[in-house]
C-alpha cells in the first residue's frame, strides 16, 4: 500500500528543477524511498518522459558496480538525454564511496535536476554541510502522522481507537498494512536492529552494544523526562555496570544521529536565551516503545507529548521545552517567521486541580503569543484568560501549517 505523503510531496514539487540538490532524510523505512516513487510518478503524469528519469537504488545488488563515484557519474552520464531535463534520483547514495564528488558532478549540469536519499547515519546536517555546503535543500522525513495514518482506515473507526493503534502499533507506513501484532513487532525488531547495529554501533565504534541498549532502554521508558547524561549513568551504575559520562553522551549522540530519538533543548522563556542543560528526549516512532518496553509502566500523557512534539516537527516549528520562572511549559514552538506559540499537554483536565496545575505554567507567561493546552478529553473548545483547550485529535487532525 502507497500512503500518499503531500505534504513531502509537495515540498518536492516546488522544488523541482530548481539548481540545487535535494536531499530527504528521515529514520530508516519513514517513506524515503516511496516519496521519490510518488514523485517520479507526478513527473510522468506531467508530461516527463521515462528516458528522463535515471533511478538508483544503491541497495539493489544490480548496481553494486556503481559504488565508486566515477563509475556512478559515467553510468548516469551516459543515460542522460543531452536535450531534455534529466531527473536523477539516487536513493542510498551513502554507499557510493565519495559520493559527493558524482553528486557535485552531476549537480553542476543545467539539464540535471539531483535527488538524493541516505540512511541518517551518513547524512546529519553537519556532514551535509562539509560535503554538500551550500548547495543543497533537506526534507526531514518523519513516520505517518495521526493524519496521514488514519486517511488509510475505514471512516467508521472512531479517532480514538485510531489513535490507540497509531501509539501502540507503530507510525512507520508499512505496519499498516500488517495484520497481526506479531507481524509488526516483527518488522519493528528489524528497524530498532538495523539502526543499532549500523546507524549507531558500526558508526560510533561502540564496543559494548549491550551497553548501549541498556541506555536505549532507559531513555525509551524516560520519554519526556529530563534525562541528562549522570541520570543515565547512575541508572547504569546503581544497575551494576558502571558508565561514564562521556560515554553516555556518545551514546546519545549516536542515538539521535540515527534519528531514533530527538534531543529537545530548553528555552528560558522570560530571559528569551537557550539553556544547555536538563535536555528531554523523545521517540521517532512510539510504537518501538511498545515494542522493546511492553505495556508496563506507560505513561500515556508522556507519549501524548512524544505525539505533539512530532506533530509540531511537521509543522515545521523549532521546538524546545519552555522554562517560565520556576514552572515548566511543556513545547515553546517557534515558525521559521520567528512568531512563537506555547503548548501544554495533558492527557486530562476534567479534575479541577489538574486543570490548575496544567494552567499555571501558561499563566506564568507574560507576553501575549498564543497559548494552547492540548488533552484528550473530548469537549467542546473552551478557553481560560486566553488559554485555549482543544481536543487533541481534533488538533491532530488539522490541515498543515
Amino acid at each position: 500500500m502507497i500512503i500518499q505523503r503531500p505534504k513531502y510531496l509537495d515540498f518536492l514539487i516546488e522544488w523541482k528543477e530548481q539548481q540545487i540538490i535535494k536531499v530527504v532524510t528521515g529514520i530508516r523505512r519513514c517513506g524515503k524511498s516511496t516519496i521519490f516513487e510518488l514523485f517520479r510518478d507526478h513527473l510522468l503524469s506531467n508530461g516527463v518522459g521515462e528516458d528522463q528519469i535515471i533511478a538508483i537504488d544503491f541497495e539493489e545488488a544490480e548496481y553494486e558496480p556503481l559504488c565508486e563515484y566515477r563509475a556512478l557519474y559515467d553510468y548516469v552520464k551516459s543515460k542522460m538525454n543531452p536535450q531534455k531535463m534529466n531527473y536523477i534520483f539516487l536513493d542510498e547514495v551513502q554507499h557510493v564511496k565519495q559520493y559527493e564528488k558524482a553528486v557535485d558532478s552531476l549537480f553542476v549540469k543545467k539539464n540535471a535536476d539531483v535527488y538524493i536519499t541516505g540512511s541518517n547515519a551518513y547524512f546529519m546536517s553537519g556532514e551535509l554541510a562539509t560535503l554538500l555546503s551550500g548547495r543543497y535543500v533537506e526534507l526531514k522525513m518523519l513516520p505517518l502522522s495521526f493524519k496521514e495514518y488514519a486517511s488509510t482506515f475505514d471512516e467508521n473507526i472512531s479517532r480514538e481507537e485510531l489513535y490507540r493503534n497509531y501509539v501502540y502499533n507503530s507510525s512507520f507506513p508499512y505496519t499498516v498494512g500488517l495484520k497481526s501484532r506479531r507481524n509488526i513487532h516483527a518488522y519493528l525488531d528489524g528497524i530498532y536492529n538495523t539502526v543499532i547495529l549500523n546507524d549507531i554501533v558500526e558508526r560510533k565504534k561502540i564496543t559494548d552494544p549491550a551497553m548501549l541498549k541498556s541506555v536505549i532502554k532507559f531513555m525509551f521508558n524516560n520519554i519526556g523526562n529530563i534525562c541528562s547524561t549522570k541520570k543515565i549513568a547512575d541508572a547504569m551504575t546503581s544497575a551494576g555496570r558502571k558508565i561514564s559520562n562521556h560515554t553516555v553522551e556518545n551514546y546519545i549522540e549516536g542515538i539521535t544521529d540515527s534519528l531514533l530519538m530527538y534531543r529537545v533543548g530548553r528555552y528560558d522563556i522570560k530571559g528569551k536565551e537557550h539553556l544547555k542543560l536538563l535536555e528531554k528526549y523523545y521517540l521517532a516512532d512510539v510504537g518501538l516503545r511498545y515494542y522493546l518496553l511492553g505495556t508496563q509502566g506507560v505513561d500515556q500523557g508522556h507519549l501524548l507529548e512524544n505525539v505533539v512534539y512530532l506533530e509540531l516537527l511537521r509543522r515545521n516549528y523549532r521546538v524546545y521545552v519552555g522554562k517560565s520562572g520556576s514552572a515548566e511549559v511543556d513545547f515553546v514552538a517557534q515558525s521559521y517567521d520567528g512568531n512563537i506559540e506555547y503548548y501544554q499537554v495533558s492527557w486530562s483536565v476534567r479534575d479541577e486541580s489538574t486543570l490548575k496545575r496544567e494552567l499555571e505554567p501558561l499563566n506564568s507567561i507574560a507576553d501575549h503569543n498564543p497559548k494552547t493546552l492540548l488533552t484528550m478529553d473530548n469537549d467542546p473548545p473552551v478557553s481560560y484568560n486566553g488559554i485555549r483547550q482543544k481536543y487533541v485529535l481534533d488538533w491532530l487532525l488539522e490541515a498543515d501549517k
